[in-house]
């Protein structure tokens, strides 16, 4: 943890102030909990000005969908218990599930629709004639504290998201730069180059959450946040080009056939990149360099000829990819929309598409409904008098943290600052609200505690358990407009809390938890799928559509990586291949329609057996598959002079070093009319 500096205490200010206000509107407006404003303004409340805009409109909504959920089922059902605990389980279950295939703030609807209407509906079970009342006034008290949290963040010091994506991308942009032109200069160490590359995946998928607040920014920085989105795909596509651009060059190193024009035009694109220019002269140069080099591929050319042919083919790329960005930089720092054409252009699916884990979202939901049942038999069972807070906070621990691969260590974490908070209530319940006779007094007794939760939660690794401390502390105290304090129901209500808690923990590590390489190898067995569906013709029409989808799982699969042993995580080696594989499948795909019959059909056998290898279980690729690609490319070398042929044939390379990177040379069957003079 840092020493907190003046940011952090203005940040613990404003939450003050906004709680402070939410507080006093609500005893102005006479609402029967007001502590409900207040603890939510402490839920809500986010650093960034644009983080806690973005999710306010859907959080209000999620409330108000959670409370007309409680008023449809409580009322109805409350006479029998079962039918109502399962109802309202299947709720919060559903929701979470919906919840959890969003990773954008929309999310925050469904997660606030399932768990408001625990908090709304166990409580009210023993007055259901009054559930309506409930339900608008717990409405208004959360609505109320989300808009003065907004209101605080907007108006007092705001703080943008502008500078730190700047930042961020800055740095992003140096360790590429870096990787690359040790690529393009031969200055490579496999076990550095994968830690670089993979690192370089999941910071790109990370700016997603700076991204979205960028919209919601109100400085005039919201203006670029489409060249954000653009840059991120772009940032994400420079791995696998990059990736290729080192296979490439390596393979022709190996086997001694790097064209010293080649060299130095590598040379000049390092010094290119080292240099930070953009002008677009110069990148014209050396597409133009590129060009020159460019071998003429007749049929049955060589292999050291495809694949110089391949890797200029992705130098050119890579150049008009960095012109792009460091166009949408620009755009990015000055808060401006992009207005020049852009060489990579995406379909909207590729700009917004994400990983949508149906299977883990499964199980959280199935972790949270058997948790409630759980939590409710045993406050039915013992007749607990405040045990509705076991279930109603069983739901919150089990919602909070279900994206995690482990929840159950943070909704202990959770627990313990319930327990935090339940001594600090204590203390103020009994010792010194009982002497804050008048609003001023009160906000001066409960500032100690709260600015200090709110430093703390200025701070990553303190933030949750601050706002756990906050958020519990106040629901425990349940602030109202008279004094009013029982030992023996806070006692109950704090052990209902802390006790929900620890049996989301316990149920939740029985049911949902799973370890970072779990999930990682799970995401790398969805991506083969993906390659699967690819080469037998579903799923994505767009190769860059495709490559969006595996590369957002290759970046959550980076972080999960310092989990593994070192010697266990070999497979990784393997991720970006497969994307360039994915690439290479489906613009194999698109082009095979215009070939000639014989080698449509040599394309369509190899499709089929890329199917079988990646539908298939083993890592290691079969020696058939190996000879069908071969066969492939002596078929498509018949259609070398088409474009289509062409395009064919680098797909082709592309899937043959993809998947065999340890492969003999191609021989071809044909007659070689590669024109040498060209590949020299």
């Amino acid at each position: 943890m840092t020493v907190p500096g003046w940011r952090d205490w203005a940040f613990s200010l404003k939450t003050f102030g906004a709680g402070m206000l939410a507080l006093f509107l609500a005893f102005w407006i006479d609402l029967p909990n007001p502590y409900w404003a207040l603890g939510t303004v402490y839920i809500t409340s986010q650093v960034l000005a644009g983080a806690t805009r973005s999710k306010a409109l859907y959080r209000v909504l999620g409330t108000l969908l959670g409370a007309v959920v409680s008023v449809a089922l409580v009322p109805n059902l409350v006479n029998s218990p079962e039918l109502l605990t399962l109802a309202i389980a299947l709720w919060v279950a559903a929701c979470l599930y919906f919840s959890l295939l969003d990773r954008t703030p929309r999310s925050y609807l469904m997660m606030l629709g399932g768990y408001t209407a625990a908090l709304i509906g166990f409580p009210a079970v023993g007055d259901p004639g009054t559930m309506f009342d409930t339900a608008v006034a717990r409405a208004e008290e959360i609505t109320l504290g989300i808009i003065c949290a907004g209101l605080m963040n907007t108006v007092v010091l705001p703080q943008s998201v502008a500078p730190v994506i700047t930042g961020r991308l800055d740095l992003w942009l140096r360790d590429a730069r870096a990787w690359v032109i040790g690529v393009l200069g031969g200055a490579r160490t496999g076990a550095d180059t994968q830690a670089t590359r993979l690192k370089l995946a999941s910071d790109a998928v990370a700016f997603d959450a700076l991204a979205t607040p960028l919209r919601y920014d109100m400085t005039g920085a919201e203006r670029s946040a489409d060249s954000m989105a653009t840059l991120r795909q772009h940032m994400l596509m420079f791995l696998p080009i990059a990736s290729a651009i080192s296979d490439r060059i390596e393979t022709l190193e190996r086997a001694r056939a790097l064209p010293q024009r080649l060299r130095t035009l590598l040379d000049d694109m390092a010094a290119w990149l080292a240099s930070g220019t953009t002008e677009r002269a110069e990148a014209e140069r050396l597409k133009a360099e590129a060009d020159a080099i460019e071998p003429g591929l007749g049929a049955g050319p060589s292999w050291d000829a495809l694949v110089l042919a391949s890797l200029l083919a992705r130098l050119r790329d890579f150049i008009d990819l960095r012109q792009d960005a460091r166009i949408l930089q620009r755009h990015i720092a000055n808060g401006t929309p992009v207005t020049e054409d852009l060489t990579f252009r995406y379909t909207a699916a590729a700009r917004t598409i994400r990983h949508r884990d149906h299977g883990m979202a499964l199980l959280s939901a199935v972790g949270v409904f058997i948790t409630i049942l759980v939590t409710c038999a045993i406050w039915i069972a013992t007749g607990w008098p405040h045990g509705s807070a076991a279930p109603m906070m069983a739901a919150v621990g089990c919602s909070f943290f279900a994206a995690q691969d482990d929840p159950a260590p943070f909704i202990v974490s959770f627990a313990n600052s319930a327990i935090l908070g339940a001594v600090g209530a204590g203390a103020y319940l009994f010792a010194i609200l009982p002497l804050a006779t008048t609003f001023e007094m009160l906000v001066l007794a409960l500032a100690p505690a709260l600015l200090l939760c709110g430093v703390f939660m200025a701070q990553p690794k303190t933030a949750p358990l601050a706002m756990g401390a906050a958020v519990n502390g106040s629901a425990m105290i349940a602030i109202q407009g008279s004094y009013s304090a029982d030992f023996a129901a806070f006692t109950n209500s704090s052990v209902a809390v802390i006790l929900g808690m620890w049996v989301a923990a316990i149920f939740t590590r029985l049911v949902r938890s799973v370890g970072a390489g779990w999930s990682a190898r799970r995401l790398r067995a969805v991506n083969r799928g993906a390659l699967a569906r690819a080469a037998k013709r579903q799923g994505a029409q767009n190769g860059l559509e495709l490559a969006a989808l595996m590369l957002d799982r290759v970046g959550l699969i980076a972080p999960r990586l310092a989990a593994l042993p070192s010697d266990d995580a070999e497979w990784t080696a393997d991720l970006l291949a497969e994307v360039r594989v994915g690439i290479n499948v489906v613009e194999l795909r698109r082009d095979r329609r215009q070939l000639s019959n014989t080698a449509r059909e040599a394309v369509e056998r190899l499709l089929a057996a890329l199917y079988r290898h990646f539908e298939g279980k083993a890592d290691d690729p079969s020696p058939e598959l190996l000879d069908t690609i071969d066969a492939a490319l002596d078929a498509v070398s018949a259609d070398a002079g088409s474009p289509a042929g062409r395009a064919a044939l680098m797909g082709l390379v592309g899937i043959r070093r993809g998947v065999f990177p340890d492969a003999r040379p191609y021989l071809s069957t044909l007659p070689s009319y590669t024109q040498p003079e060209r590949a020299a």
